[in-house]
């Protein structure tokens, strides 16, 4: 538009001298005239023809000075039209970004986590109407056939795929929270265990999507303890091979939070029954005595379970002394506490 206007502004000055040789032209069409001469044979053009044209000139050039001042005045509009759109959308795109941190980074009692998940779940659902409005002046800016913003990087289209993104993402983690509540009030998986599953889980997960790639997935299982070996680019793993059909049966390239907990939940409980198989295994391993023994637990307990089965033992006390049996654990009780 700057072109334009410099363009027309240099035309109209160059006018100045056209002015000039035009008076000089009728002045020399009176001479002629004043001696009575008949038509000049060195031109076709008459004096007659050359006030048209300059008569034309300057409707021309007001007519040009109107079109290019609604040009401007448009161009003004299509400019408040694109500010008005990046401010909404970066607005929306910050949003988007915080209520993704919030999700993965909730804090507190999976109980308390459940309620923190649902609450930015009634967020992002009210959110949908500052989504809409985007969508509105986008689709005004395309009627315009405005294509381009300067003033941002952001679509509506990209936008709604975040947003659902976001959604689906809110779900997830409801659901996943649920399932963890359950897990640990009818399973016996710790808080503890959960916390530990969850929080590496997203140590790994960088970018808070929800997901992982198999790569980030493979260190995430090796950092809780998992002996997976390194294996060189295109090596056949058949051991993380059989995890991943369980947690990306489908081969999709990332593993999502829900389904990490789910296998880690299914690992912890694997072996567990009912409490009666419990309480039998634990009698077998302590030669029916009603303690077991550090050095018994280390020796028939799997290894990532040693810790938890010492942190939530209480020592044993022999009924008869009323004193504490050294390294002894009643189990009896532990098992009482984990179903019920």
């Amino acid at each position: 538009m700057q072109t334009l206007t410099k363009n027309h502004q240099n035309f109209i000055d160059s006018l100045s001298q056209a002015h000039n040789e035009y008076q000089t032209l009728l002045e020399l069409d009176k001479q002629i005239k004043a001696y009575k001469l008949g038509p000049n044979p060195y031109t076709w053009f008459t004096i007659e023809a050359i006030n048209d044209t300059w008569r034309n000139l300057q409707k021309i050039v007001l007519e040009r000075n109107k079109e290019l001042e609604k040009e401007y005045q448009r161009q003004v509009e299509n400019d408040k039209l694109r500010k008005e759109f990046a401010l909404v959308a970066d607005k929306f795109h910050q949003w988007l970004s915080y209520i993704r941190v919030a999700l993965m980074d909730a804090q507190g009692s999976l109980e308390e986590q459940l309620k923190s998940a649902q609450q930015k779940a009634e967020e992002i659902m009210k959110k949908r109407e500052d989504l809409k409005k985007i969508e509105r002046l986008a689709a005004t800016l395309e009627e315009r056939l405005i294509l381009d913003n300067k003033y941002t990087n952001h679509s509506a289209l990209s936008l709604a795929q975040q947003w659902d993104q976001i959604n689906q993402l809110s779900m997830r983690m409801q659901n996943n929270l649920k399932q963890q509540i359950q897990a640990k009030n009818q399973s016996g998986v710790s808080e503890e265990s959960l916390r530990e599953f969850t929080m590496m889980f997203k140590h790994f997960d960088k970018e808070r999507v929800g997901k992982l790639n198999h790569k980030d997935f493979k260190s995430c299982m090796r950092a809780l303890g998992y002996d997976l070996p390194l294996m060189e680019e295109g090596e056949q793993d058949s051991e993380f091979d059989e995890i991943l059909d369980e947690v990306d049966p489908c081969r999709s390239g990332f593993v999502f939070l829900h389904d990490f907990i789910a296998f880690m939940i299914n690992k912890e409980t694997e072996n567990i029954s009912t409490q009666e198989e419990m309480y039998n295994a634990f009698r077998y391993i302590a030669n029916d005595r009603p303690y077991i023994t550090l050095e018994e637990i280390r020796a028939n307990i799997p290894w990532d379970k040693v810790d938890y089965c010492i942190k939530h033992m209480k020592p044993y006390v022999d009924p008869k002394t009323n004193c504490e049996i050294k390294d002894a654990y009643d189990y009896e009780s532990f098992i009482q506490r984990l179903f019920s």
